[in-house]
């Protein structure tokens, strides 16, 4: 089985780097939430936003390195550069 993940991670069926890392800002979105709720809570409030913060840039940069540059580099072998 955790090789089958492994496999799915890499290939290009599931984007599972970027939707790990959604995951990530999916959870400090709830804690920034649940921080901003509760009176006494500010620093959970802080830890959420930077969980939240570093969950959207790695998605960002997990999409872009594991789904963009695979289909940039198939365009430049197809355009023969």
């Amino acid at each position: 089985m955790l090789t089958s993940t492994i496999k799915t991670i890499n290939s290009e069926d599931g984007h599972a780097g970027p939707g790990v890392a959604s995951l990530v800002a999916a959870v400090g979105a709830i804690v920034l939430g649940i921080g901003a709720a509760g009176d006494d809570l500010g620093w959970l409030a802080i830890v959420g936003g930077i969980v939240l913060a570093v969950g959207v840039l790695g998605a960002i940069v997990l999409d872009h390195m594991q789904v963009e540059y695979t289909i940039f580099d198939r365009l430049e072998k197809l355009e023969g550069k």
